[in-house]
């Protein structure tokens, strides 16, 4: 008998399909917007920057593409190429080398950035511990980048695992932002242990100076942690309406409402049971 595997074709992935974007996890980003207004709601915020971090294959630059005004001004960047977006700049380059970030600032012609995401991850082992730690050192490599760029009271979104140790991580993030919360969109599979922080209000405290020279690693510890708390002042949210459908599904709406394809079969034996009971040759038993 072969392993059976599960159906990763679930009703986000359709949808993704039907409205002709690259990935299920433009959802996500969606529903992170209807939960914290990521992006502006008036007309007049026309020149809003936005910075894109691991954006292939581009599904969160589409949501962009599709839902900032078109004077706005969006980077994606990502070490693998990607396939042009409308009204967005694609660049392949790597996050954690210094000469990114003069390609960054040139690019936004040293205007701060708004918005910094990333919806990176790295290859899983399944060794949760050794998942966690990388997704982490590849969050930080995020927010190194983001720092830099960032305006004050801008926002940062970046995907995490949620483990034993992601206080620290939390501890770490509150240094540098006024809000920082845990949110797990809709569109998230309720089996996967990723949910989203998002930050808001950058405010570094005073005297820190961002730099990929000299990057934040794992083991940062500023001064000031002590004064900011631990985790109990991050808040976890569930971002999306319980309306938007089931990650877990694969059909769209309620499982019930799909006809079987065929009716259930008789037991082969059926036939031939008949058959020996109308010739006499056996006494009435029940068919199972």
């Amino acid at each position: 008998m072969g392993k059976s595997s599960k159906d990763k074709r679930d009703t986000y992935y359709r949808l993704a399909k039907e409205s002709a974007y690259r990935a299920r996890s433009a959802y996500k980003l969606l529903q992170l917007d209807s939960a914290f207004s990521l992006f502006p709601r008036s007309s007049t915020d026309d020149h809003f920057n936005v910075l894109d971090l691991c954006a292939a294959p581009g599904s969160w630059s589409q949501v962009l593409s599709r839902t900032l005004p078109s004077t706005s001004r969006i980077l994606a960047l990502d070490l693998q190429p990607m396939t042009p977006i409308p009204n967005v700049t694609c660049l392949q380059a790597d996050i954690t080398h210094p000469s990114t970030l003069p390609l960054v600032t040139t690019f936004f012609s040293s205007s701060p950035v708004h918005l910094v995401l990333c919806d990176g991850a790295p290859d899983v082992t399944g060794l949760h511990d050794l998942d966690e730690y990388v997704q982490s050192s590849l969050l930080l490599a995020a927010l190194n980048l983001a720092v830099c760029v960032l305006q004050p009271g801008g926002t940062f979104v970046a995907k995490i695992f949620r483990g034993r140790d992601i206080t620290v991580l939390y501890a770490q993030l509150r240094c540098l932002f006024d809000r920082v919360t845990c949110a797990k969109p809709m569109s998230s599979r309720a089996s996967s242990i990723e949910a989203f922080v998002v930050c808001e209000g950058y405010n570094p405290p005073p005297g820190f100076r961002p730099s990929l020279e000299k990057p934040l690693t794992v083991n940062w510890r500023p001064e000031t942690a002590e004064e900011v708390g631990v985790a109990e002042i991050v808040r976890f949210v569930a971002a999306g309406e319980l309306s938007e459908g089931d990650s877990e599904a694969t059909v769209r709406g309620a499982r019930s409402g799909l006809e079987p394809v065929q009716a259930p079969t008789a037991p082969p034996y059926r036939r031939a049971v008949e058959m020996r009971r109308r010739e006499g040759g056996m006494k009435e038993v029940e068919i199972r």
